[in-house]
């Protein structure tokens, strides 16, 4: 009887930890997708390894692709939503609509419609906000920076105000081509993250 209660037991704690299991997925661009990085010293895999360490269960799904802009993002993510389910949304999308000098309001629609796309499943989400070089002007930039706080606002989710925090302008923690976090820049970018990360988790 005794072994019949420590079995139980143990099968209801592996039970509890399943249930307690979420995914995590990631839409990005390259940042995320660990352009000219071994991708296992991206801030993704730093991620995962972070959250091992910390005691979550949780899975880290990585559809970032290089390249990628909010339009792209958003074609793509009911298909990412129906398959992996997750319980957390990461968007690190605009830069590339940035530097093609898209219309503001058009990402501010894209970005909103995936938010609205990821909360009508149940999941939560995380924005990641960028900022563009100053060689693009004071008027875009603002509007472009602005993006993301109002749909922080509007849509009362996570923000990280500026994902490249500390990062942007250190070209000992960038690439050469003086748009992508080197190796040193990743775990910075991880720490941007982890706050507003860890509690939706």
């Amino acid at each position: 009887m005794r072994m019949w209660f420590l079995s139980a037991g143990l099968a209801l704690m592996c039970m509890a930890q399943s249930a307690a299991a979420g995914t995590v997925l990631i839409v990005g661009d390259s940042i995320s997708a660990g352009f000219g990085l071994d991708t296992r010293v991206g801030w993704v895999s730093l991620l995962e390894k972070r959250l091992k360490a910390e005691g979550f269960t949780d899975q880290v799904v990585n559809a970032s692709i290089s390249g990628d802009t909010s339009a792209g993002g958003r074609e793509r993510l009911p298909a990412l939503l129906a398959e992996h389910k997750p319980q957390v949304v990461v968007l690190e999308l605009g830069g590339n609509d940035g530097l093609r000098g898209q219309l503001p309001t058009q990402l501010k629609q894209n970005l909103a419609l995936m938010i609205d796309r990821s909360q009508a499943v149940g999941a939560k989400v995380l924005l990641l906000g960028m900022q563009l070089p100053p060689n693009y002007g004071p008027r875009y930039n603002e509007a472009f920076a602005r993006v993301y706080a109002e749909l922080a606002q509007e849509k009362n989710i996570a923000l990280v105000p500026f994902f490249l925090e500390g990062i942007g302008g250190h070209p000992e923690l960038m690439q050469a081509d003086g748009i992508h976090p080197a190796p040193a820049g990743q775990g910075k970018l991880l720490d941007n993250v982890w706050p507003r990360l860890k509690p939706l988790l």
